[in-house]
């Protein structure tokens, strides 16, 4: 089974206040097969999450409403499966998120390229 068919169809949340990052991170993880469903704010992410299963949780640290570490933890909460990665440009977040090792996969720097995202995702649910 190759690394794409792994992660072919898995269901993503992508929640990013930019944009730009977040249609960049929604054609990235398409292009590889997954199920993308992408949402401005936390608050939206949490209403997604109260709706649908996901098997991974993109989000940013720093968004409004509700921060990316809120999201991670109440993801986890609600979706005890789901595997999370957070981005963040902030180096004081990037910290702040390492102290909930036991929840997310990994914190992603920004800026990132599109190999990045894309590993990282694969990584997470196993397929690298």
């Amino acid at each position: 089974m190759s690394q794409y068919s792994r992660v072919s169809g898995a269901r993503v949340l992508v929640a990013e206040d930019d944009p730009a990052v977040r249609v960049f991170i929604t054609r990235a993880l398409s292009h590889d097969g997954f199920q993308v469903t992408n949402v401005e704010d936390g608050q939206q992410a949490l209403q997604a999450l109260e709706i649908e299963q996901y098997d991974l949780l993109v989000a940013d640290i720093v968004m409004p409403v509700v921060d990316g570490i809120t999201l991670a933890l109440s993801a986890s909460k609600s979706q005890p499966n789901i595997r999370i990665l957070l981005i963040t440009g902030y180096p004081a977040e990037h910290t702040r998120a390492h102290n909930l090792d036991a929840l997310i996969h990994a914190v992603i720097p920004k800026p990132f390229s599109l190999q990045d995202i894309r590993s990282a995702a694969r990584e997470a649910l196993g397929a690298e």
